[in-house]
This record gives structure tokens, C-alpha cells and sequence, in this order.
């Protein structure tokens, strides 16, 4: 990653060679970003400038796919994070999700506090709510899980998780159901390349993606000096890996995401031992600026596990800036069913030996982010956590 540090008021810019692969346009944009950091106050960190990529019409495995999909591995395991370039299309998508997010955060206390469901993790959850690593978040979040209605028969069974989505009203409802369902088409995109790239069998990655558990986060940050006092003083989201393939997020021109590029010496399994707060307060970390018309993505933690570490996943954090913030997190799945097992020749015994069952695993990052959540209390009051092992809600073969 070519870097730009930033200490105090000094700026050093770092040469960068721009790759053959890296769209016309990306020149522009590294300008951009050298230019303009827009870093939170109080943070020091390098300034990232990222390798931006766009994704062909159609993967067909043509050798100009090939050249993407090397590109993309290499900057996956040199940065943690590389760009991806919006079509007019999602950025129209992208635009009005923005404002339909604006729209729900701007309403009152009560109004916002009414979208929770008690069966689902969908919906409101209020500032200083969420728990990073034993410390309340500043993040202000609408959560969309799979939107399942009472009379489906996962929910009726009470498996975990499963449940209504509780928008605010139908307009929302739709702004962010296309918005999500044009970034399963890239995700699938993605994961095809990532095949590509890793040199496996078409369909490694994609099996498990079949009714995937996408979700999304639709966050709020407020700006550092309006903050309720729950949290730590200019912090956003504490240090975390996500729980699944890949993350494709999208942020507005204020900025605060900071991202840790993968170190040798740094070692973790966020499925064995939580990641978080994982080493949050010390030098490395390298701050993402805001570039109009691209989305970031980095790996989680399911792609981890099923490459032996060769694609990390990516710690993250965000700090707080001087005016509020808001981004969106989309997370592309496996199915909730899925026994994700390492990928062909990626297999060198990594434990667990007998893979990892994703709902499990999502399940539990949930429990421990939202410990006093009404679903939490709900699903540990009926027991529902057992119905995780049953082999109804388990697929070995990641296939329905």
C-alpha cells in the first residue's frame, strides 16, 4: 500500500506506482486522496491509498479476469483492503440508500426505538448499545438481516436469528433491499475472482453462498464532541474482524475508518478467541480516506479460516470526526446453514479439524456484541441456542 503519513500537521506523500490492472481513472482518485485525509482529531495513523478494480460485466474466466483476480489476491494480502469502483447505476443505488439512512436517523428516540424485533437481529440499535471488546460503541446502526416473516417455518421453529426485518416504513424497505440485492450480484462477482485468484474449482467459494446470510449495517457515527459519554472519547467501533466471507462497505466524504494490514507476527481466530479490541491502541494501523464512487472490501473471518490464513481477516476501527458520519456495511455470506471447510489445497489441518458451522459463529458474535439486546434475553430465556446443533440447521456439504 502506498501510504501517506500523517503526524500533526506534516504531510510526506509517498510514491506510488499505479498497476496495469487498476482502472484509467484511479490516477485521479490518488490525488484525491493524498490531498484531502480528512483524518478524525487524535488519531495518528498512515494514510492509505488503496488499489481500485472494476468488475467486468460477467466473470467468464477470461484471462483479463485472471490478471484481476492475481491483482486483487496481492492486494488482499499486502493491504487487507482494496476499492472497487461504482457503475452509475450503484452509485444512484448507493445515493438514495444514503438518504433513506439519513432519513431513519433523523427521527425521534421513540420512533427508532420501535423498529427491534425480539426473533431477529434486524433494526435499531441506539448509540452505546453495541459492545466492542467490554466497551460501549458511539455507533448509532440499523441492522438488516435476512427479512423473514413470523409464519416461515425457520422462524416458527425458533431457529436463532431468523425473523422480521422491522423497517421503518416501506420506502426504506425498498431503498435498501435493492441496494443490498445489487451488491449480492458484486459479492458473487468477488467470490468468483477470488476462485480465480486461489486457483481452486469454480464453485469453492460460491456453494455456500446459495440463500447466503447477507446482511447489512447502516451506520451512524456522531461527530466527537456530541457523544452521550458511554463510550471512549473519540471512538466509534472498537477494534473487530467480521464474521463472514467478504465486507463491501461504502462510507461518505467525512471519513473514519482505519484498517490493520496483515503482520507476520500477528497471528488470531476470531472463531477461537475474539478478536477484538486486538491491539486497538497501538502503532500500524492505516486510515482509509473517503473516495467518492468506490466501495472497500476486505475479508472476514469464514475466508480466513477456509484459505489457512492466506487471505485475513481484516481488523478494523473507526474513530470519531468532527462532523457525523455515515456508512454502510454490507456483508456477503455463506447460507446460515453452512459447514464452511477449508478450500481445496488450502487444507494443512487448521483448527477447527471439522470446519466451522457459520450460523454457530455468527450467533455467537452477536451474543457477545449485544449482551442486554431483547433477542439475547429472548433467545436465552427458551433455549433456542441448542437448536444450533441439530442437523436441520447444518449443511456439510455447503450446498441446500
Amino acid at each position: 500500500m502506498a501510504v501517506v503519513k500523517v503526524a500533526n500537521k506534516s504531510i510526506d506523500v509517498a510514491r506510488h506506482l499505479i498497476p496495469k490492472a487498476r482502472a484509467a481513472s484511479t490516477s485521479a482518485l490518488i490525488a484525491q486522496t493524498a490531498s484531502s485525509p480528512n483524518m478524525p482529531p487524535g488519531f495518528t495513523a498512515k494514510v492509505g491509498r488503496l488499489e481500485t478494480f472494476i468488475l467486468p460485466e460477467k466473470v467468464s474466466g477470461s484471462v483479463s479476469d485472471k490478471a484481476i483476480a492475481d491483482a486483487m489476491i496481492g492486494a488482499w494480502r499486502r493491504d487487507g483492503i482494496l476499492q472497487i469502483g461504482m457503475s452509475k447505476s450503484q452509485q444512484r443505488l448507493y445515493q438514495a440508500a444514503n438518504a433513506a439512512s439519513r432519513r431513519f436517523f433523523a427521527q425521534p428516540h421513540a420512533s427508532k426505538q420501535a423498529c427491534v424485533d425480539d426473533m431477529s437481529y434486524s433494526g435499531y440499535i441506539a448509540s452505546g448499545e453495541e459492545i466492542t471488546d467490554g466497551i460501549a460503541d458511539y455507533s448509532e446502526i440499523f441492522t438488516v438481516t435476512k427479512d423473514l416473516p413470523h409464519t416461515d417455518q425457520r422462524v416458527a421453529q425458533g431457529w436463532p436469528c431468523h425473523g422480521p426485518c422491522p423497517w421503518l416504513d416501506q420506502d426504506m424497505k425498498a431503498i435498501m433491499s435493492n441496494y443490498m440485492d445489487d451488491l449480492a450480484v458484486s459479492g458473487e462477482k468477488l467470490l468468483q475472482l477470488i476462485e480465480m485468484g486461489l486457483d481452486v474449482p469454480t464453485g469453492s467459494l460460491t456453494r455456500y453462498t446459495k440463500d447466503g446470510w447477507h446482511h447489512m449495517r447502516v451506520l451512524r457515527f456522531p461527530q466527537n464532541n456530541r457523544t452521550n459519554g458511554k463510550g471512549k472519547k473519540g471512538r466509534g467501533i472498537g477494534s473487530h474482524t467480521d464474521y463472514g466471507l467478504l465486507v463491501i462497505a461504502a462510507q461518505d466524504d467525512v471519513g473514519g475508518l482505519f484498517v490493520r494490514p496483515p503482520h507476520e507476527n500477528e497471528q488470531f481466530s476470531n472463531w477461537e478467541k475474539s478478536s477484538a479490541g486486538l491491539r486497538e491502541n497501538e502503532a500500524g494501523w492505516v486510515y482509509v480516506p473517503p473516495v467518492d464512487g468506490t466501495f472497500t472490501v476486505f475479508p472476514g473471518d469464514m475466508m480466513q479460516y477456509m484459505t489457512n490464513n492466506l487471505l485475513q481477516s481484516t481488523p478494523h476501527k473507526v474513530g470519531l470526526n468532527v462532523r457525523e458520519r455515515f456508512a454502510f456495511a454490507y456483508f456477503h455470506e455463506p447460507n446460515f446453514r453452512s459447514v464452511v471447510r477449508p478450500l481445496p489445497g488450502y487444507n494443512a489441518g487448521q483448527s477447527p479439524i471439522e470446519g466451522i458451522h457459520y450460523g454457530t459463529h455468527f450467533t455467537n458474535m452477536f451474543l457477545r456484541n449485544y449482551p442486554d439486546r431483547v433477542t439475547t434475553a429472548r433467545l436465552r430465556e427458551e433455549g433456542r441456542y441448542q437448536l444450533l446443533g441439530l442437523e436441520e440447521l447444518r449443511d456439510d456439504d455447503g450446498v441446500l
